[in-house]
């Protein structure tokens, strides 16, 4: 979603008290002491411990950004990752998970939210926060209302994906259609790319609103009888499932499908790898028009997390524009921070599939959530796609 950028000048006035107006003394007067200079402000607080506990998805950090932050605050971070955002719930859900940081998707926190499982975040702690674009922390707030408790990471959208020769050799004289999801959800199209592989991410809170959608139904339904019909057009295509993948970004670069649905982001950088080894085929996220599942990746502290004081540190290194500048720049994901954009390559914000053109934003299923108590439906439907039956 491209965002235009708001220049903001700020000016800081000095101000000096006059000297005392001199009078005639018959007796020298002792100087006025001279007053001691402010002391230089004081950095974070940190916890005792340096140490910061994250749990984020892979392939999901730039290069430098831990090394740096290590450096700067002296605090050593131990970074873990998850596969899917049902992988972290189990974690939080059990407790006494050690972790400080998580990075959920804002639209599966909401039940985590709504749980009792995060601590709210002190934005007056946060001197970047002033960063971040008004009306994207608006698209938050439909799930964390007041921005209680969520700090962007990054954004994107669940899409389809393909590689273009691939594709085009399956379908032999088929032309390509004017809806991208027909390719994974309809077995006129399906049925074709069998042979050169479907992959789809291993997600029921990624699969099933795009098929809701898809069977024109509300992405985040919380009516049975919906599921019901998404599961039906998905068990026609089962068959011509090869995998459901939690590693999208090997599996698409190493070939096991030439059509998936995945992250848009996910799907450029698969691009980026198999062109390093050598691989002439083109690897693309497609903008459908039925519309793109938006996701936004948060930041947040869990209720028993150990090191908030570190916690609220990395937060805050992370707000800084180059910080988010260099998530675009290295991993081709868009960012809601708008301290960042100057320091974002031309050809990066020049790609339609990382910011968005006004049409193709449009189109975008907007962000949400399930509630707790259709999640058993959820998960019932998913697990029965995946078995066939």
């Amino acid at each position: 979603m491209k965002k235009h950028v708001l220049v903001l000048a700020m000016s800081a006035m000095l101000l000096a008290a006059c000297g005392k107006k001199e009078e005639p003394a018959a007796a020298p007067v002792e100087s006025a002491p001279v007053a001691a200079a402010p002391a230089a402000p004081a950095g974070p607080v940190l916890d005792d411990e340096k140490v910061l506990n994250v749990y984020n998805w892979p392939d999901y950090i730039t290069e430098s950004l831990i090394s740096d932050f290590e450096k700067e605050f002296g605090v050593k971070v131990n970074y873990d990752t998850f596969e899917n955002n049902e992988a972290l719930h189990a974690k939080l859900v059990a407790g006494n998970s050690g972790y400080d940081i998580v990075i959920p998707t804002a639209g599966f926190a909401k039940k985590q939210i709504d749980g009792g499982l995060y601590q709210p975040i002190d934005k007056s702690r946060l001197s970047n926060y002033g960063n971040l674009d008004a009306d994207f922390m608006a698209k938050i707030a439909g799930v964390d209302p007041d921005n209680k408790f969520l700090v962007p990471w990054a954004w994107g959208f669940t899409t389809v994906g393909i590689n273009k020769q691939k594709v085009e050799k399956a379908l032999g004289g088929m032309p390509m259609p004017e809806n991208a999801w027909d390719l994974v959800f309809k077995p006129e199209y399906s049925s074709k790319l069998r042979s050169c592989g479907i992959a789809y991410l291993d997600s029921p809170s990624e699969i099933l609103p795009v098929a809701l959608h898809y069977v024109g139904k509300p992405a985040y339904s919380e009516n049975p009888e919906d599921f019901k019909l998404a599961l039906e057009m998905l068990k026609k295509v089962r068959k011509d499932v090869r995998l459901f993948s939690s590693t999208m970004i090997d599996d698409i670069a190493g070939g096991k499908a030439c059509a998936f649905i995945g992250w848009s982001g996910d799907i450029n950088i698969a691009g980026d790898r198999a062109k390093e080894t050598g691989s002439k085929d083109d690897i693309v996220p497609l903008l459908p028009t039925g519309g793109g599942l938006v996701f936004i990746d948060t930041m947040a502290i869990p209720k028993d997390a150990k090191h908030v004081n570190n916690a609220m540190a990395f937060i805050d290194f992370y707000l800084r524009g180059a910080n988010a500048a260099a998530m675009a720049n290295e991993l081709n994901w868009p960012t809601g921070n708008k301290a960042a954009l100057p320091d974002i390559k031309d050809e990066v914000k020049g790609n339609e599939t990382i910011f968005l053109g006004p049409e193709d934003t449009a189109r975008l299923i907007a962000t949400g959530g399930f509630s707790n108590e259709i999640s058993g439906v959820l998960n019932e439907t998913y697990n029965a796609f995946k078995r066939g039956k």
